[in-house]
């Protein structure tokens, strides 16, 4: 049975993998509505039932979703909840929107990724009715019973990247704008994957959320931060630093091969410098150090093809 006045907001730790404080979905709860942003992967989707049932609900019981964006890590058990629920409501970026209707290309670019480990990471991943979608282009306010959310369109991590901002408590919901550090360590490791990095945006991103002059952030990897201003300062040295790491490396001569190994030895040394072994893999597992070398190289690449001249 749900409690009588429950807390707006409860983490809920999917357990991703068998590692908790890896992949968090938020249960939002008011005036008797009960929505999720970002319910995770389908993989843990028994975990996230779990958590539902300890809080005195059910998967029937929710009425929306609220997804930052559409990565398998953030979205990929939204089909299986609406086929499971088909009353839920998905808010998601429009350009996002068509990907989670019909999630056929989503589901291929991830497997050209991850390869044979794509089902154990993620699961299945199911469509998602085009009549439960709501299509976001950033301005709009979502409610959830009595809770307000601005939407804000934060791309840089991903084009079809939004952030919920709730004034009234002072939280920002940026997913993985705000990178990877677990439920407020000064660590913060960046989220760099294929195929959409954008620097610049990126940082454009960060000062929209700063202008909102948060109390908190919430990071699906994992948990809130309590200095925003800090940590996204933190943050963007450490975006520009990487980003500068990588155009150096291509310029080595090296193969790409060689040159992702020696990023990904570089990062997951400053890592294990920083911390124990356990907490150190932790950061590095969930880290994918080898998808953001990818993402940054791609980056770097549109970047020098802009500047070069015409022929």
């Amino acid at each position: 049975m749900a409690p009588e006045n429950p807390p707006p907001y409860s983490v809920v730790d999917t357990n991703w993998m068998g590692r908790p404080k890896s992949i968090a979905a938020v249960l939002v709860q008011s005036d008797g509505i009960n929505a999720l942003i970002d319910p995770g992967p389908t993989s843990t989707v028994e975990n996230l039932r779990a958590e539902l049932r300890l809080r005195g609900l059910s998967v029937e019981e929710l009425h929306a979703i609220l997804l930052t964006h559409i990565h398998l890590d953030h979205a990929g058990a939204t089909g299986s909840l609406v086929k499971e629920n088909p009353r839920i409501d998905v808010f998601v970026h429009e350009f996002g929107a068509p990907r989670i209707a019909d999630p056929s290309k989503l589901v291929a670019s991830a497997t050209r990724l991850y390869g044979a480990e794509m089902h154990r990471l993620y699961g299945p991943v199911l469509p998602v009715p085009e009549e439960n979608v709501r299509a976001l282009a950033g301005g709009e306010t979502v409610s959830v019973g009595k809770r307000n959310f601005a939407v804000l369109s934060t791309p840089g991590h991903a084009s079809h990247h939004v952030s919920f901002w709730d004034a009234e408590d002072g939280v920002a919901f940026v997913g993985d704008v705000g990178g990877i550090s677990v439920e407020g360590h000064e660590f913060v490791l960046p989220a760099t994957p294929p195929p959409d990095i954008d620097i610049e945006l990126w940082n454009q991103s960060l000062d929209a959320i700063l202008d909102l002059q948060p109390q908190k952030l919430f990071l699906t990897h994992f948990g809130y931060v309590h200095n925003p201003a800090r940590h996204i300062a933190r943050y963007r040295g450490h975006l520009a630093r990487w980003s500068a790491m990588v155009n150096a490396l291509l310029e080595s001569g090296k193969s790409e091969q060689a040159a992702g190994q020696e990023f990904v030895d570089a990062i997951a040394g400053e890592t294990r410098s920083a911390f124990p072994p356990a907490e150190a893999d932790h950061y590095i597992f969930n880290g994918g150090l080898f998808l953001s070398w990818l993402g940054l190289v791609r980056y770097v690449k549109k970047q020098k093809a802009k500047v070069q001249p015409a022929t």
